[in-house]
């Protein structure tokens, strides 16, 4: 299968028009983040295939993605325990992809204020 000649590309334009999203790296591979916090990046572990893409979710949300389409999705040994799901770029289309992106971002947004809340008590 062919390599993407930016696998990031889509995803770094999606994360632009979310709040607070820094463009950076993570293990030395393209990520976005907010707060802080990963919600998205390119696999870096040589497990994954190339071109995969790290969407971090709920691991229900994420078992039920892997099983609808996992020609799409998958996970392999290493991010089993993260609330995450690998995601084949070259598969995903655009609607879902920005939904994932989005999504990404909600889901590490509420865990930090989540976090700020139960420290501030």
């Amino acid at each position: 299968m062919a390599r993407l000649a930016d696998p990031f590309a889509a995803v770094s334009a999606i994360g632009r028009t979310l709040p607070d999203v820094e463009l950076t790296t993570t293990w030395g591979k393209p990520a976005l983040k907010v707060g802080g916090t990963m919600f998205v990046c390119i696999a870096s572990h040589k497990s994954a295939e190339p071109d995969t893409l790290v969407v971090m979710m709920d691991i229900g949300d994420r078992d039920l993605l892997i099983a609808e389409d996992p020609d799409t999705y998958y996970l392999k040994e290493h991010y089993v325990g993260y609330p995450c799901v690998l995601v084949r770029l070259r598969r995903v289309g655009a609607d879902a992809l920005r939904g994932l992106v989005i999504g990404a971002h909600r889901y590490v947004s509420h865990k930090k204020k989540a976090q700020r809340s139960r420290v501030a008590r």
